[in-house]
């Protein structure tokens, strides 16, 4: 159990406080139409690089590296698991960005990962994205749509979840080795956040 206080943390880790949220029915009937030009491109086990590639263009600003950590073999058997649906957003024919929805734990949903590289975020690819993973996730008999976010995000993120119709319920402290001592992400990767070797 934390106390009250200051808690120091390690050199060589990376220390985040998370904030999970969920959604416990369908929103509203307030999603906007489909976009045309934003296209959604599912991706599967012999997709792991594609993968990794978004992945990382989308993640690095933000010190995503989960899925960096895993072997090969771990991905391909997230992205070839059924009730795993995880895609390549492009917008316009490019790739922009990634939403992956993890139906594993029924009949929860998590929507594991939902980013766009940073020269989308603005252009309304978000609110479209975000219209099409409640979409995706609500189209099966789920009970619960949850997702968790932390203070290295991008700073609208919770406020982008609670406009979509997420409530927040519980929060942690994370406490990872630095993935950029690691080797997973370079030394650039998290300007915003300082490297403490």
């Amino acid at each position: 159990m934390l106390s009250n206080g200051y808690t120091p943390v390690p050199a060589g880790k990376v220390a985040s406080v998370v904030v999970y949220l969920e959604m416990t029915g369908p929103p509203p009937a307030r999603l906007r139409p489909r976009r045309t030009d934003l296209k959604l491109r599912r991706l599967g086990g012999e997709d792991g690089a594609r993968y990794r590639a978004i992945f990382r263009a989308v993640g690095e600003r933000w010190l995503w590296f989960s899925r960096l950590a895993l072997s090969e073999t771990d991905l391909a058997a997230i992205l070839n698991d059924p009730d795993v649906e995880a895609y390549e957003v492009r917008l316009g024919g490019d790739p922009v960005g990634l939403l992956e929805l993890d139906f594993r734990a029924a009949p929860d949903c998590e929507l594991a990962f939902l980013g766009l590289v940073e020269s989308a975020i603005g252009s309304g690819a978000g609110r479209a994205l975000m219209d099409e993973a409640l979409r995706t996730a609500w189209s099966r008999p789920i009970a619960r749509l949850w997702v968790h976010t932390c203070h290295l995000d991008h700073p609208g993120a919770i406020a982008f979840y609670r406009r979509s119709g997420f409530r927040t319920y519980a929060q942690a402290i994370e406490i990872a080795d630095d993935p950029r001592l690691t080797g997973l992400l370079p030394r650039t990767a998290g300007p915003h956040w300082p490297v403490i070797a």
